[in-house]
């Protein structure tokens, strides 16, 4: 493509989808695919209807950018810039961890509590600790139109991410952010507290796979020595920022499950219900104080 740029729509997705397979890309095809309508501003449809559209040379050259950068190894969304989150077209930066599908099983264990609490008393204030994107906080927010949030993160950088994020969709005036390590300038009482916190073992970061290990933020990976760190620090302070009834929900790992619960029952917390991911595995808690 470099010294021979085809100009046709459906000749430039074959060669990327080729390139990329040559360089062992796991799903070439749909890669290549979102590269090449990114940058073209083509879509699937047109390139089945007019596969010989002519792609301009400016295009055909951010294309041939990409593609390179995503065969050496770069997740192709760190490459477009954006991943969709539960309907939303989130920006991404170096300093935010690029949200996944599994999260969306946090949004969707608490939507049902956003919802009632609403219902109740026209209002619910949720609390988005390591926001990053803002993706769990924005995503609550574009649901229930009566809940707001406040995205908390240690990151300034991902923390303007989050705001650039809550402004394209018209939820600014809804979401507000602090920049702390965790609850440390947090103020208020939160009917939600909700937390996608760093789980990975310190000694299992090398272990990831290259596009996690060497592009997210090892800030939002690495949960100490045996993963559960953020866990033991959100149980043990959250209450004071925690409504009466409120809840928290926290996303694990697959295999920390009865960990994570232990850590909150020995905090004073009850529930520890799980919502299991697409895959089946255990990948949300949700815990309420226990009342006396």
């Amino acid at each position: 493509m470099a010294d021979h740029l085809p100009e046709a729509l459906g000749p430039l997705l074959r060669e990327a989808r080729s390139r990329l397979a040559a360089a062992g890309i796991d799903d070439p095809a749909l890669d290549a695919r979102l590269i090449v309508e990114h940058y073209s501003g083509t879509t699937r449809t047109q390139a089945i209807a007019d596969p010989w559209r002519k792609i301009d040379g400016d295009a055909i050259a951010a294309i041939d950018g990409a593609l390179r950068r995503r065969a050496g190894g770069e997740p192709v969304h760190r490459i477009l810039g954006y991943r969709e989150f539960y309907g939303l077209r989130l920006s991404l930066s170096p300093e935010t961890l690029e949200p996944r599908p599994d999260t969306e099983t946090l949004v969707e264990a608490v939507l049902p509590f956003v919802k009632a609490m609403v219902a109740r008393e026209g209002a619910c204030r949720i609390l988005d600790l390591g926001t990053g994107t803002g993706a769990i906080a924005l995503a609550l927010l574009s649901v229930v139109p009566a809940a707001t949030a406040t995205g908390v993160d240690i990151s300034a950088g991902a923390l303007a991410m989050a705001a650039r994020n809550a402004g394209q969709f018209g939820l600014g005036g809804r979401f507000t952010t602090v920049q702390s390590d965790w609850f440390e300038k947090v103020s208020g009482r939160y009917h939600v507290i909700a937390a996608n916190p760093p789980y990975i073992p310190t000694r299992e970061i090398g272990n990831l796979q290259d596009e996690v290990r060497d592009f997210d933020p090892r800030v939002a990976l690495d949960g100490g020595v045996d993963g559960l760190n953020p866990y033991r620090i959100i149980a043990a302070e959250a209450a004071r920022f925690l409504e009466a009834e409120g809840r928290i929900a926290v996303e694990i790992g697959h295999t920390q499950s009865n960990d994570v619960n232990d850590i909150f029952r020995a905090a004073g917390y009850t529930g520890g219900e799980v919502f299991g991911d697409l895959g089946g595995n255990d990948r949300v808690l949700v815990f309420q104080r226990a009342t006396s």
